[in-house]
């Protein structure tokens, strides 16, 4: 089994999957970094493994759920883009709108 490649500019690699149980290595954009779904997984990973993770960083949830976040992160960010883009084009300056969801 050969190295892995780094992640494109842009892009973080971590790997989902809780100790024992099948993991995945995902790619995620950096954007993720500062949505409080992925911060607050980012909060579970640094409680179970701490700040010294070598390699790609470890996300400890079920791949299912982790999937089910990145849905929920990548909807919100389209729609603050396509929001965003719509209110900058009436007001001719850029506006940052956030969409608001029920997570159950």
């Amino acid at each position: 089994m050969g190295a892995l490649k780094l992640p494109p500019k842009g892009w973080l690699a971590i790997r989902v999957g809780e100790e024992g149980r099948e993991q995945r290595r995902f790619l995620v954009p950096v954007r993720y970094l500062s949505h409080p779904l992925f911060i607050e997984l980012l909060k579970e990973s640094e409680e179970e493994y701490g700040f010294q993770q070598k390699g790609a960083i470890r996300i400890p949830c079920e791949i299912e759920y982790f999937l089910h976040v990145k849905e929920v992160i990548d909807r919100d960010n389209s729609c603050r883009a396509s929001e965003t883009a719509s209110a900058a084009h009436y007001l001719h300056r850029p506006i940052d709108l956030i969409c608001f969801r029920a997570i159950s």
